[in-house]
């Protein structure tokens, strides 16, 4: 078989495109050779690359699994109190709590489809919520309209507070906002507020002790530490000298302050003794993850955004954007679960500095090709709480 025929080989695709640089086929994600707007396009297929060349109409929709729930904003609330973001929909916007369906794209992606009949329910549902009252007990609401009623409390609640919330945040407590209206929509918020504030607090007491140990193993390292100096993750980053150390840089010390022959026979100038103690330090920063050299740092440089979407794309996320923070930190900012997050992370290693989600203070015990997984326990169990709304 020639292969290099089958990589040459074009081929025509129709494919919802979403922006960013991928677009999804039925078996592979393809990079789109540059961007154009979102919508359906017939697209020119070329090995792993994909090229819009004209808009088109939706094809192959009904063999693709059906969602049904109501219409929240440009979102879709199911049964569970879930609320998907809709791609793609129309310029006319469906009347508040509409029941909607859609269709799931092959990458997960909910593609709106249309919007169903209603009955006295919703109808009820749009009344109380004009008119700022709660839906109490009533009968005959389903669980998802009840669920898209509790979220659009919540969201006038929001704008009233100034207290951002994503959906996730609030799952656990949105029927219940449902029942009781506005009040315990302020309280959810205010609980969330809380634990945000609790967490930006237990940060930057790290952040001042990571800071305090570094300055004491700085300071020490000329004149030996008097103990093992560690930094906020437990590595270390100075140590004591050994006596044969301390008396070999005593003496290169002294041979640098005052002029005379060198305390190190073979070695006049102290060239060698001088580069052997850069390479033990340099050394021993490398292993502690405090240095990189700069063959790395060029790689990271050219490479740090292909790495960030592979990793990402390993973990079943989606790359929006991403800028860097200087420092050797690279803001990121994605999709999981249909939920969108911002997390910084260091270029070199990807690992993570700061979660954009309470992480209890272990955030650079993750990094951003395992952080999904974390985040998807903490969705599932009710425990998100994010603290970078950007």
């Amino acid at each position: 078989m020639d292969y290099r025929k089958l990589l040459g080989k074009v081929e025509s695709a129709v494919l919802p495109y979403f922006g960013g640089g991928t677009v999804d086929a039925p078996s592979r994600r393809l990079r789109v050779t540059w961007p154009v707007a979102p919508g359906w396009w017939r697209f020119e297929v070329k090995g792993r690359e994909a090229t819009a060349r004209e808009p088109a109409g939706p094809e192959g929709l009904e063999a693709l699994p059906r969602v049904r729930g109501h219409v929240w904003g440009t979102r879709l609330v199911r049964e569970g109190a879930l609320a998907e973001a809709l791609a793609l929909m129309p310029e006319e916007e469906p009347p508040r709590l509409s029941p909607v369906t859609a269709r799931r794209w092959h990458d997960g992606t909910l593609l709106f489809e249309g919007v169903e009949f209603e009955g006295e329910a919703e109808e009820a549902a749009r009344r109380a919520l004009e008119e700022d009252r709660a839906l109490g007990d009533a009968r005959g609401v389903s669980a998802s309209l009840r669920a898209a009623f509790g979220f659009a409390v919540l969201e006038a609640a929001s704008r009233g507070t100034g207290i951002p919330f994503a959906p996730m945040e609030a799952r656990a407590r949105v029927l219940d906002v449902a029942r009781e209206g506005r009040a315990e929509a302020e309280r959810c918020l205010r609980g969330l507020a809380e634990e945000r504030a609790r967490f930006l607090r237990m940060q930057a007491e790290q952040e001042s002790r990571r800071e305090a140990a570094e300055t004491r193993a700085w300071t020490h390292r000329e004149h030996g530490a008097p103990e093992v100096w560690r930094d906020a993750e437990g590595r270390e980053i100075a140590r004591p000298l050994s006596g044969r150390e301390r008396e070999r840089w005593d003496a290169l010390t002294r041979m640098r302050q005052e002029p005379g022959p060198s305390p190190f026979p073979g070695d006049p100038d102290g060239r060698e003794a001088a580069r052997a103690w850069s390479e033990r330090e340099h050394g021993e920063a490398r292993r502690n993850g405090r240095g990189h050299t700069r063959h790395t740092h060029r790689r990271t440089e050219s490479d740090v955004g292909a790495w960030v979407e592979r990793a990402l794309d390993k973990a079943g996320a989606r790359l929006l954007a991403q800028r860097r923070l200087g420092d050797g930190l690279v803001e990121v900012v994605y999709t999981f679960m249909g939920e969108r997050f911002v997390t910084v992370v260091e270029a070199a290693t990807l690992r993570v500095r700061d979660a954009g989600v309470c992480l209890a203070g272990a955030d650079t015990q993750v990094t951003l090709e395992s952080l999904p997984s974390v985040l998807k326990e903490a969705i599932d169990t009710d425990a998100l709480v994010i603290t970078r709304h950007v």
